[in-house]
């Protein structure tokens, strides 16, 4: 009774039953001061671990309000007060002294200046944050680096979604989990739940949105990169515009962040930063070197996706080059100053170079007032200004810096610290694209290479940009994958894939690996290194292979790779009407109804072409099948066999499903290949370095099952590896 007594005040923030969820997470106690988030998130917690639900949700919502109305709040008071008049130092500070002076005439030049201006912003910046926040809202709201990681993370919408579910609150539930699982991609428990909640007759697709503000270039971008790949640069260019505009702003929203105390400890527990021993000088160089590496980052933070571990590569000149290109069918003034502001990044870049010489021939006079965009020069300017001052402090100082920009001038590094950060920079993988094969004269050079052969074409097929291709692998190489599937099964791998129950049928067990997984479990010494080590080699020719037949001019990258296999469960195949796998689409939400395929989450929207290679045949049913998009009317039937590689595009022309596995275990090796550099599959890079690394006596445990919570279970599992992270192992539905 106690207990609900104390969570009665928010069981009051909640809408009565029979009121309608507003949409999203709105603000629950709009215009009052933030209350603490640590606070609130771990009596969230308890409330959740009690099954406490009504409580819990009002808990954690308020603290996600708090935390992004804290961060507003900072941003805003930042902003405001670095605009104020007389807030910044002059542009000259006063010249260094003759040699005849002391070094107390040079101290009193400019110290008076340098600290006035410390006092006003300090003044500006608490009375702003007692408006906002309340009085010593600033040190009372002060978050700690664990619990803004687990924000980052998005924690907070794994209970929430299970709190929903319990409340019968089934739209929220999806979105819940969709806005946790888009940041946690390689999440296990959550793409299961996700599954399920597909499956629930009260969810619809417009459920799965994303409840977190996402990044504002995102959708621009992706929309603008995807006109321009229809070579429609006209309708692109609002789109790119909006989107380097977008990323801009958002760099600028970063950049007022790091100020903040959160970002100071951080340093400081990281790097032991200068200024955490010393006297006044020590202590502002420390605090003042965390704040502009913090600055640096924000590029990068910009451009990393939610659920992603890099970046998109070159993201600031990568726009740019884009914008010149759409301007040079139309607006050559346009395309210039563009081309002009990639030259700032790489004064020595050959394309841009011929494309600046092509444009002003094209131009006829000379274009002296043509320049390089202004909010470039003045990013570019700035961010030179804060790297000449870190590598001042890495040389003089002993201070520490990683460099994100792979554009850096060699002039501002200093001799000394040239050589180790070429090396860190070419172990970046999103700095650089992958090699590339040098491009076939024709696909069928690439047939006869592999000794593959095309069994049917999309004529053949009854449909568009579909093959099967058949010799991908032979007999043994498809027993050493089969071997290496059964393995990671065993109870002893402790790989998570244990036979569990398909999630698109109760009448199969499913068993998946990826090829990181496959790694950890060769160096653990659970499975073979040569399967392993076959499964990397056999995905890159598969890749090779798909980009030879469909897109010999356009580098394909793998997005992901998963080994699965499906088992017909005994005793409970009588009478069965149900698939293997529906029939989908893999880059968007196909309705059958209307035939539209709609390219939006929940959908890989990044996908562009799929492939599944086949390893075995002993087994009743599990025919793969083609459709028209109302998903019933099938065109195709292809059945499996060792070394028989089905490849098509992902869109709405290829709809496609599996028919059910009556008898036996059927293993397939699913691929799907993307446009997108920054969409490649990071996992495969890492899986290739570890299967290199020399063998080692490995300490460190296989990771565990997440912290997810299960909808259907009442259980809550708090288990998490040692870094406190999610395992890395990902399950392809």
């Amino acid at each position: 009774m106690f207990r609900l007594l104390r969570w009665l005040p928010l069981l009051l923030l909640l809408p009565s039953p029979g009121s309608p969820e507003p949409p999203g997470l709105a603000p629950l106690s709009a215009g009052a001061p933030p209350q603490a988030p640590d606070l609130l998130y771990a009596d969230g917690l308890r409330a959740y671990a009690a099954g406490a639900w009504a409580p819990a949700v009002a808990l954690l919502r308020e603290a996600l309000r708090s935390r992004a109305a804290l961060g507003r709040a900072r941003r805003d008071c930042g902003a405001r007060c670095a605009a104020e008049p007389g807030a910044a130092l002059p542009a000259m500070l006063p010249a260094s002294p003759g040699p005849d002076s002391g070094p107390g005439a040079a101290r009193s030049a400019w110290e008076p200046l340098l600290l006035r201006a410390a006092l006003r912003r300090a003044e500006c910046l608490t009375q702003c944050g007692a408006r906002r926040l309340g009085p010593g809202g600033a040190a009372r709201l002060r978050v700690g680096s664990a619990l803004q990681d687990a924000f980052r993370r998005r924690e907070p919408y794994n209970y929430l979604q299970r709190a929903y579910y319990q409340l019968k609150k089934l739209d929220l539930a999806a979105a819940t989990a969709h806005t946790f699982f888009v940041a946690n991609p390689t999440h296990l428990q959550m793409r299961e739940d996700m599954a399920k909640y597909r499956r629930m007759s009260g969810v619809r697709p417009q459920s799965f949105r994303d409840l977190e503000t996402p990044p504002y270039w995102q959708a621009a971008y992706d929309t603008g990169l995807e006109l321009l790949g229809r070579q429609e640069a006209a309708l692109a260019l609002p789109w790119l515009e909006e989107a380097l505009q977008e990323s801009l702003a958002q760099v600028e929203s970063c950049r007022a962040g790091c100020e903040g105390p959160e970002e100071q400890q951080k340093e400081e527990e990281e790097e032991g930063g200068t200024g955490s021993q010393g006297g006044l000088y020590e202590a502002i160089a420390g605090h003042w070197i965390g704040v502009v590496q913090c600055r640096q980052r924000c590029v990068e933070d910009t451009a990393t996706r939610p659920g992603r571990s890099f970046p998109v590569p070159d993201f600031l000149p990568g726009q740019l080059r884009r914008l010149h290109e759409a301007h040079a069918q139309g607006n050559l003034s346009q395309a210039v100053e563009n081309v002009l502001s990639v030259l700032l990044f790489y004064p020595e870049d050959e394309a841009a170079r011929k494309a600046l010489d092509q444009y002003q021939a094209q131009l006829g006079e000379p274009r002296p007032a043509l320049g390089p965009r202004e909010d470039i020069q003045r990013f570019v300017l700035r961010s030179l200004g804060e790297k000449r001052q870190l590598y001042y402090a890495v040389e003089h100082l002993g201070a520490s810096f990683k460099d994100p920009d792979p554009w850096t001038p060699a002039a501002f590094i200093p001799e000394a610290l040239r050589e180790k950060l070429r090396e860190d920079r070419e172990k970046r993988p999103w700095d650089q694209e992958p090699p590339q094969p040098k491009p076939l004269t024709h696909w069928k050079d690439v047939l006869l290479l592999e000794g593959v052969t095309l069994t049917q074409d999309a004529r053949q097929l009854n449909g568009s940009e579909r093959a099967v291709l058949d010799g991908l692998l032979t007999p043994a190489e498809c027993g050493v994958l089969l071997q290496l599937a059964k393995d990671a099964a065993e109870p002893g791998a402790r790989s998570g894939y244990q036979g569990r129950r398909s999630p698109h049928t109760p009448h199969e067990r499913f068993e998946g690996l990826t090829v990181l997984k496959a790694a950890q479990l060769a160096r653990a010494g659970a499975v073979g290194s040569q399967g392993a080590q076959l499964l990397l080699e056999v995905s890159e020719r598969v890749r090779s292979l798909t980009q030879a037949y469909f897109s010999p001019d356009r580098p394909l990258h793998l997005s992901f790779t998963h080994l699965v296999c499906r088992s017909a469960i005994e005793g409970e195949q009588a009478q069965r009407m149900d698939l293997s796998h529906p029939v989908h689409a893999d880059n968007c939400v196909l309705d059958p109804d209307t035939g539209e395929c709609w390219r939006e989450p929940p959908a890989y929207t990044y996908r562009d072409y799929s492939g599944l290679l086949y390893l075995n045949d002993d087994f009743q049913g599990g025919d793969l099948f083609f459709t028209e998009p109302n998903a019933l009317t099938v065109t195709a039937q292809v059945r499996p066999r060792c070394g028989r590689l089905v490849a098509f595009s992902s869109g709405v022309e290829n709809p496609h499903g599996v028919w059910a596995v009556t008898r036996g275990r059927r293993c397939t090796l699913a691929l799907w290949h993307t446009w997108a550099p920054e969409h490649r599959e990071q996992e495969w890079t890492e899986a290739k370095e570890l299967l290199q690394e020399p063998e080692k006596e490995e300490g460190e445990e296989m990771p565990s099952r997440d912290p997810a919570p299960e909808p259907p279970s009442p259980r809550l599992q708090r288990v998490q590896d040692k870094a406190g992270k999610p395992p890395r192992v990902r399950e392809e539905l």
